[in-house]
């Protein structure tokens, strides 16, 4: 059968608007329909066929997926530094909070008892590793008596049970980068909780720690906080840490000379011996006598006046050690401090 050649009109402005591409009159299809044996289809040619295409974020590729070059630091998890920073600022406090939980927990098992010793209240691994026999050695079973009678006694003991190892509980051995060091707990009704300086949220600010923020602000730029709980400094590695660790109502330095300085000095020099690079911020001679347990070959050692409201205007206002801090760390490819509250 003789195949019949279609001729395409010339598709023109005026053609297109006034008359019908595919009219009956430009192709009788009864013509196609009888004269050839080829079908329909062959007589418009197939246009070429895309290849499929696949889109990966910004990213296409005609053959599928392709590697995304990324940063060598984005390889894996596909987070940016501060979804990283932040994811790691939540593990470290939900382990803090599962710390002091195991805590509470002890304390309810052994709840009129009296079996749980003062070393129970440690429970964080790393440091019991870092201290091992610690709470072995006659000085710490003295401590541990004392403390326990205390507690069984009239006055109320600051700051509770399950809180007295808080700075250790929330700050693990391998986190610590820089070390505050305080005295000893603050002795009024819920003040204290464990960390140096600190308060809960719900207490009024003590001057100490206002006098910090207003250095803060100064250094920094941060804005001053209507709290005085300095939890998340010491979930990013700042050992918030008191020389003694208890004191009861009202009567400060009253826990004094039992042991808990030679504990809390056990915990400084275990610093200096096993890491390095860490920033030690000793406001006040008290804190500043603890500079020989330190190795200044090792670590970096900031002095300056107390934030006490009758020595922070000679020489704590203007340290500026909270930028040094993160300077230091930096410097060491550490991630750096965020002390904003």
């Amino acid at each position: 059968m003789k195949s019949v050649a279609l001729k395409f009109p010339a598709i023109t402005h005026k053609n297109l608007l006034t008359k019908p591409l595919f009219s009956r009159s430009n192709y009788p299809l009864d013509k196609i329909m009888t004269s050839s044996s080829k079908p329909i289809t062959d007589f418009f040619p197939p246009s070429k066929r895309a290849k499929k295409t696949t889109t990966i974020g910004a990213c296409t590729s005609p053959d599928g997926p392709t590697p995304i070059k990324k940063k060598e630091e984005d390889l894996g998890s596909g987070l940016s530094e501060e979804q990283k920073a932040r994811a790691e600022f939540n593990k470290s406090l939900a382990k803090a909070k599962s710390n002091l939980r195991l805590c509470k927990e002890r304390l309810i098992k052994c709840e009129g008892s009296g079996l749980l010793k003062l070393g129970d209240l440690l429970v964080e691994e790393t440091w019991l590793e870092a201290l091992p026999g610690e709470f072995e050695k006659p000085y710490t079973k003295k401590l541990s008596e004392f403390v326990e009678s205390e507690i069984r006694g009239p006055t109320p003991i600051y700051p509770p049970q399950h809180l007295i190892f808080n700075a250790l509980n929330s700050t693990p051995f391998d986190k610590v980068k820089a070390v505050i060091i305080g005295q000893d707990p603050y002795h009024g009704p819920g003040q204290a909780m464990g960390l140096s300086f600190s308060v809960p949220e719900g207490i009024k600010v003590p001057s100490s720690l206002m006098n910090m923020y207003k250095e803060l602000q100064q250094d920094l730029g941060c804005s001053i906080p209507s709290h005085g709980n300095l939890e998340r400094w010491a979930v990013q590695g700042v050992l918030l840490l008191n020389a003694v660790l208890t004191v009861r109502q009202h009567q400060a330095n009253s826990h004094a000379k039992k042991g808990w300085e030679q504990f809390t000095d056990s915990v400084i020099e275990t610093i200096s011996k096993k890491k390095t690079g860490i920033v030690f911020l000793l406001w006040g001679n008290y804190a500043q006598a603890k500079s020989r347990l330190i190795d200044e070959s090792k670590h970096h050692i900031l002095k300056a006046a107390h934030p006490s409201g009758l020595s922070a205007h000679r020489g704590f206002f203007g340290c500026r050690h909270f930028s040094s801090t993160n300077r230091i760390l930096e410097k060491a490819d550490t991630a750096p401090i965020d002390w904003q509250l």
